[in-house]
């Protein structure tokens, strides 16, 4: 059997269950690991190229309003692999190229794969997604033993939690910054596990714009960035978008110096055990003084001061 991997979180999946030798073909944005090891079948034109956030806003904006995609598939590659599988999604056809695009592109291929999409909008779905892909490339097992791990990681922050009675903070996370949107799908059960609660999100849909005078009404008690695809250095160097806001110095999470800039690929990036690094990460993040993360993931969000 031959799969091929047209979304990253699916790629850091395949990788997390020790299932990488039976694939080939991914996406430019793929883990490190994988693009040193596998053929690059999904690009961008958007490749190389530093834009501002309001730039790649415009961009991914005009394509969804022209039906344009933004990602190409390179078909001789794909059709020298000639995968039996090939794991795509439908959740954000902007962010990713989605089912449409792939049927397209795998229609004058010699053999015709199969197309599974994975389309989480909750958290458990990203969980139910391991027993999916697992089970398509007949190693449900290992997808079983894999969510044992995570499912441990996370009622390990609850039982904290619990045996301190910990009391929720209000939180906001934000995918974007210019334009600001909220957290939508599964972020927001994210934040609830880690000890939180978002009440500008969108918990199993899109993430939406919202007006910065929403966000200082709501005044909430930890900020946390996370632009989707940034890392923090990158977002660091948008953080001007907030800081020259005339209120920004006047929030709570700005005065008790709860502002956190955090990667994308704990949130925005579906993945399930990225997405159980977000949980403990978040959990650090609202409740400092019970939480602390292993050295893996210290270097993976900072404290914006």
């Amino acid at each position: 059997m031959k799969v091929s991997s047209f979304l990253p979180a699916i790629t850091q999946m395949i990788y997390d269950m020790g299932l990488e030798d039976l694939l080939d073909g991914i996406t430019f944005e793929c883990p490190e690991k994988a693009l040193s090891e596998k053929q690059r079948v999904v690009r961008c034109v958007m490749e190389g190229k530093n834009y501002t956030s309001k730039e790649i806003d415009t961009l991914f904006s005009n394509s969804k309003r022209t039906g344009e995609s933004l990602y190409y598939v390179d078909e001789p590659i794909l059709a020298s692999i000639a995968p039996d599988i090939i794991f795509t999604q439908d959740v954000c056809e902007v962010c990713q190229i989605d089912t449409k695009c792939t049927a397209a592109a795998v229609a004058n291929l010699e053999k015709e794969p199969e197309l599974i999409p994975i389309n989480p909008a909750s958290l458990q779905d990203v969980f139910d997604s391991i027993r999916t892909i697992a089970t398509a490339m007949g190693a449900e097992e290992k997808g079983v033993q894999h969510l044992a791990v995570l499912e441990a990681r996370v009622g390990a922050v609850l039982d904290v939690q619990r045996s301190h009675r910990l009391l929720q903070k209000s939180v906001l996370l934000l995918e974007w910054i210019d334009p600001l949107f909220n957290c939508g799908h599964w972020i927001p059960h994210q934040i609830g596990l880690a000890g939180g609660i978002d009440l500008l999100s969108h918990p199993s849909g899109d993430s939406i714009v919202i007006p910065w005078e929403k966000i200082v009404r709501y005044d909430p008690e930890v900020l946390v960035i996370a632009p989707c695809g940034y890392t923090t250095e990158t977002t660091l160097k948008d953080m001007h978008f907030l800081t020259e806001q005339p209120e920004w110095k006047d929030l709570r999470a700005v005065k008790n110096n709860a502002v956190y800039i955090a990667d994308f690929d704990m949130f925005t990036q579906p993945s399930a055990s990225t997405l159980v690094n977000g949980i403990e990460c978040l959990a650090t993040m609202i409740h400092p003084d019970y939480f602390k993360v292993s050295k893996d993931l210290e270097n993976k969000f900072f404290r914006f001061e």
